[in-house]
């Protein structure tokens, strides 16, 4: 294990004549405090395959070598790949893949073993990271994620705070911010704060497959105007008369003067119910 991270990391990035790419939103993890939280919050029994995905310079990587069986860490950067080989060397318990994350097909890397995802990901990516962590088979029992602090509370949040991205998540699994990582724990610093973004996912999507694509396309309609109520939100995202929509979410019962992050996941499930009934 590296024992002090930031120092390693700079020397590391001097032998190597390396510089983090803020491009492509690289803030390495050095702080081994908030190292030591983000591994703990997978809470690994040491049976686990865990994927990490943008490994850096490995100190996250070897961390949680130490913990699981095996990790598989992915890293866009091909300049980083041969100190990040150093820094692994010969750990029979780590496989380093050199890919996008979001190109890989996740079954031919991981086969049909249970995974677990645990990450110091780029702010640029997460949405659509978490999107194709979730949307797509083989889908992972837990996820770690260092991400922007306030993305992280928005995830997390409840009726009242609701976005589509939290209205997702919170279909697949239960989101917990388990702590916050200031700046200063990351080399270059970002210009936020972050936050550790825990998400352990249910077997299956709580809502019925066969209401999954309707609740997306109703709420993608209700959060493109949030500021607007949902009658007249509805109404212009799916090329409806308000005189249409309100009947629908009165059925529902929904206040048709209500907006979209007021509604919980079930009031979208129930919607989704009565405007297939209805149609």
């Amino acid at each position: 294990m590296i024992d002090d991270p930031r120092r390693f990391h700079l020397e590391l990035m001097r032998k190597y004549r390396l510089r983090p790419d803020r491009k492509l939103g690289q803030h390495f993890l050095v702080d081994p405090v908030a190292l030591e939280r983000v591994v703990s919050a997978a809470s690994l029994q040491g049976d686990e395959t865990v994927l990490e995905i943008g490994a850096g310079l490995g100190a996250l990587t070897v961390r949680l070598a130490d913990r699981a069986r095996e990790v598989i860490a992915v890293e866009y950067d091909r300049r980083l790949m041969p100190a990040l080989r150093e820094v692994v060397g010969t750990n029979p318990r780590v496989q380093l893949v050199s890919a996008d994350i979001l190109e890989v097909n996740l079954a031919d890397l991981l086969g049909a073993r249970p995974y677990r995802v645990v990450a110091n990901i780029p702010y640029q990516i997460t949405s659509m990271l978490l999107r194709r962590l979730l949307e797509r088979e083989p889908v992972p029992d837990r996820l770690v994620l260092t991400v922007q602090r306030e993305v992280a509370e928005r995830v997390a949040s409840g009726p009242g705070e609701m976005s589509l991205l939290a209205l997702g998540v919170q279909m697949y699994g239960i989101p917990t911010v388990v702590g916050r990582v200031l700046s200063g724990s990351f080399l270059p610093p970002p210009d936020i704060d972050s936050a550790i973004l825990r998400v352990d996912l249910h077997p299956r999507p709580i809502v019925p497959s066969q209401l999954v694509g309707p609740v997306f396309r109703l709420a993608r309609a209700g959060f493109a105007q949030k500021r607007k109520k949902l009658r007249n939100a509805l109404a212009a995202g799916l090329a409806l008369e308000p005189a249409e929509v309100e009947p629908r979410l009165r059925a529902a019962g929904i206040d048709p003067s209500a907006r979209a992050e007021t509604l919980g996941l079930a009031d979208w499930q129930r919607l989704a119910e009565i405007w297939g009934a209805l149609s």
